[in-house]
């Protein structure tokens, strides 16, 4: 019953594709592999899979672009006073909340947790290694954000309240993101003895 108010609702030719395969298949073997019928109907997922490339050949290629300065322009993604920001060079940040840094200040930014090119990516595992990245940046300007309204109110109690309040906020241009040093073979053996940032 189903079935007929099933095929009621298909077009003709939704129904003889569902059916075409069924005919094809002898009554034997259809219940013994209900997969065979469908074998050429379905799209192999395996076949659309790139291989994956061999792990030296990629480092290779990627320390042969960073000798010859053929990387391009490289972006970074940096954690900086508890948020992340993804950066390239000339880039201008707005970091929120009271930042010690004055205005002229040239920082180094260490928490760097990916940082790449159009070619390749390096992903830290939370962070990249230490001295491998660097980013340079200089402190612009220190102001405050424009004016914030805080209102709250209680219905029915007579009870409304409204701040104004402005936050400090510290404008950072990024200067320079430059791979200092060769990608190695053994990322494992740097691991155990590198510094840790969290």
């Amino acid at each position: 019953m189903f079935l007929r108010q099933l095929a009621g609702l298909l077009k003709p030719s939704t129904l003889n594709t569902l059916i075409e395969p069924l005919k094809i298949v002898p009554l034997t073997s259809r219940w013994s592999n209900p997969s065979a019928a469908f074998a050429n109907h379905r799209w192999s997922s395996s076949s659309a899979v790139a291989p994956l490339a061999d792990t030296k050949s990629t480092i290779e290629t990627v320390n042969k672009q960073l000798e010859t300065g053929s990387e391009g322009r490289l972006f970074a993604v940096v954690q900086l006073c508890g948020k992340q920001f993804k950066i390239t060079s000339g880039d201008i940040i707005v970091v929120e909340g009271y930042w010690p840094p004055e205005g002229g200040d040239r920082l180094r930014l260490d928490k760097v947790l990916l940082a790449g090119s159009k070619d390749f990516s390096l992903i830290g595992r939370p962070l990249l290694t230490p001295g491998l990245v660097d980013v340079q940046a200089t402190i612009i300007e220190k102001t405050l954000s424009h004016t914030r309204t805080h209102f709250r109110k209680k219905r029915r109690k007579q009870y409304t309240r409204i701040n104004f309040y402005r936050t400090p906020q510290t404008m950072i241009r990024i200067n320079s993101i430059d791979i200092k040093r060769k990608l190695s073979d053994s990322a494992s053996g740097e691991a155990a003895g590198e510094e840790r940032f969290f």
